[in-house]
């Protein structure tokens, strides 16, 4: 999958899910206070990456993904060999 797909597609599915604009995800924005992620939504972003992208994101790894571009690379970096 190419970088420009795993952008288009996780813009789409964050904006559906977490019911926001598509024109919000900027690769420098804060992921947290784009979403309004609390914890709790915050284990549901790790959920939809995980069952959209087959990628587990581990608790220790979250800190490391602050703005959109970090899950972008993050994604790009474990996805599985297709």
């Amino acid at each position: 999958m190419t970088r420009e797909k795993i952008v288009e597609k996780v813009n789409a599915v964050l904006a559906e899910e977490f019911e926001v604009e598509l024109s919000v995800f900027t690769p420098d924005a804060d992921i947290k206070e784009t979403l309004s992620l609390d914890s709790l939504s915050l284990v549901d972003l790790v959920a939809i990456i995980q069952y959209t992208y087959k990628v587990k994101v581990p608790a220790a790894d979250l800190p490391k993904i602050k703005t959109f571009n970090n899950l972008y690379d993050y994604i790009e970096a474990h996805l599985p060999a297709e």
